[in-house]
Formats: structure tokens, C-alpha cells, sequence
């Protein structure tokens, strides 16, 4: 009998994107069934906190937090390359050094950054998918949007700022793509287990990329994703691409500044190197040598 496991992921697009190969079959685990569970991407960090799930989707700002009971996972990785979240008001309004702002968690990526880059700003929390309305409605001066959100929002509405410029400003460098999210898989695991399952992921993740418009259309047909073709095509070229397999170089560094950011700021306890919270992939190696 199978191993049953719980592997968590948000309802955005590239996150179902990813996992979807497994749920429809392409990529089939041999020692394990996961019980897969969609949530907000808040409530996963929440969840993550508590430890909830054995692997779950994660916002990389959340990271230094659980790095005790999770490990990083190397794939499904999502960066910003020149874009990302951004910072939406009412049109021609001009925000004081006091807006108040609602972001989508308070361990969100986008929280993160935003606390650093506008310490006075008095933010409030929501589900990312009622910050477009709560700024129309005046609840707040500014917010926020993450996910689909940025595609496509209310001709009222116009952008402060992009997150990816509070990024390059904060790292002070132009070349190093915005940490957003990933996925982290619970420590009490046997480590050959869970090299096993990264493994798993790893290939879903591929197999996703390398037949997309398959996919794509298959999501669209049973009304899996919340926005169009069109729209679902762009987003996945932002954030379920060929960079998303596998954690490179240039993404290792760059979540090595978030943390460093994070540390140098008073909001994490300790600096911490991304490279040695992921799954040693040198054990699977000495293991079967």
C-alpha cells in the first residue's frame, strides 16, 4: 500500500499548473499518493507555521520561519524577471507617508519588502482576491495585488510602484530575479523519501512546461483557473516557465538576499543560506554508491 501524502499548493495559476501533471496522471509516484489541498497562499504560510502539511507551497519571505521544520524544495519555484506585484491606488490619488495599504499576509514575499521599503505605511490584511475592491472603496489608500491580479484590474485603479523595483532598489542589483514563492517538505521525513518525492515534483514540474498548451487547455476546459486563454498564456510565461524546474544560480543568490534583507532588518532571527536548507542531493548519490 501507497504512502498517503498531504501537499498543499494556492488556486493561482502557475501553482496548479505544476501540480496538475501528477493530478491528471502524466507523472505517476511509485511509493507514495499525495492528497493534494488548495488554499490561499496566506493560509498555506499560516498552515506552514503550524505544520500542517508534509509539502506545501510556501511564499519564500516566510522561509527563515519554518527553516527548522521544512526544508526547500528545489522545484516549482516562482521569480519575478522584471515584474511581479505591484503597488495599485485610485487614479490621481497621492499616498502620505502614513497610506494604509492591504497586502495579501503578513508573511507574503510582498509584505516582506513592503514593511522594509515603506516602514511607516499602516498595512491591513486580506485575501489577495478583495484588495482590488477594498482600494476602490476607499478602505485603504493602496494595495497590493499578487497572482492573476496583476493582469488585469479596474481602468480606476493605476500603479504606485512595481514590487520588482522596491526589489532591485532593496538588493541594489538589476540582475537578480524577484523571490516569490516555492515549496517546502516537512524534515520528520525519512531523507531518501523525500529526495523521492522532490524528484516526483521536479518531473511534474517539466513535464507541465514541456507540454503546456496541452495542459493549459485542459485546465481551461474543466474550469480549473480563474482567468482566459489569453490570459492564462501570459501568466504562465511569467511564472511557470523553464526557470521554474529547478532552482538556479542566479535564483539561489537572489533568495540569499531576501534573507539577508529580512535579517539586517530585525524581522528574522538569524542570516541563513538558502543552499543549505534544501535537500542534500548528494545523500541519493553516497546512498546507492
Amino acid at each position: 500500500m501507497r504512502k498517503k501524502l498531504t501537499i498543499a499548493h494556492s488556486p493561482d495559476a502557475d501553482d496548479i499548473f505544476m501540480y496538475y501533471a501528477i493530478k491528471f496522471g502524466w507523472v505517476q509516484p511509485q511509493s507514495v499518493e499525495f492528497d493534494n489541498i488548495g488554499l490561499d497562499i496566506e493560509t498555506l504560510n499560516q498552515k506552514a507555521l503550524e505544520g500542517e502539511y508534509d509539502i506545501s507551497a510556501i511564499s519564500f519571505g516566510l522561509y527563515p520561519y519554518i527553516k527548522d521544520d521544512y526544508a526547500l524544495l528545489s522545484t516549482a519555484v516562482s521569480f519575478g524577471e522584471g515584474y511581479g506585484p505591484k503597488l495599485i491606488k485610485q487614479k490621481g490619488k497621492k499616498l502620505k507617508r502614513n497610506f494604509k495599504v492591504a497586502l495579501s499576509g503578513e508573511y507574503t514575499t510582498n509584505a516582506l519588502l513592503f514593511r522594509i521599503a515603506y516602514p511607516e505605511a499602516r498595512p491591513v490584511y486580506k485575501n489577495f482576491l478583495e484588495i482590488e475592491q477594498a482600494v476602490l472603496d476607499g478602505e485603504v489608500d493602496a494595495g497590493v495585488l499578487i497572482h492573476e491580479s496583476i493582469l488585469n484590474f479596474d481602468e480606476r485603479l493605476e500603479v504606485e510602484r512595481e514590487l520588482w523595483e522596491i526589489w532591485t532598489e532593496l538588493s541594489g542589483d538589476e540582475q537578480l530575479p524577484l523571490p516569490l514563492g516555492g515549496m517546502a517538505i516537512r524534515r520528520s521525513l525519512p531523507l531518501n523519501r523525500a529526495i523521492e518525492y522532490e524528484d516526483v515534483l521536479t518531473k511534474a514540474v517539466d513535464v507541465a512546461n514541456r507540454n503546456r498548451r496541452t495542459l493549459a487547455k485542459m485546465l481551461l476546459e474543466r474550469g480549473l483557473v480563474r482567468i482566459d486563454e489569453q490570459e492564462l498564456d501570459k501568466y504562465l510565461d511569467l511564472y511557470a516557465n523553464d526557470n521554474s524546474v529547478t532552482l538556479n544560480e542566479k535564483q539561489y543568490e537572489a533568495l540569499n538576499k531576501l534573507f539577508a534583507l529580512g535579517y539586517e532588518n530585525g524581522l528574522y532571527d538569524m542570516p541563513i543560506s538558502a543552499e543549505d536548507y534544501t535537500l542534500p542531493r548528494e545523500y541519493k548519490e553516497l546512498r546507492f554508491s
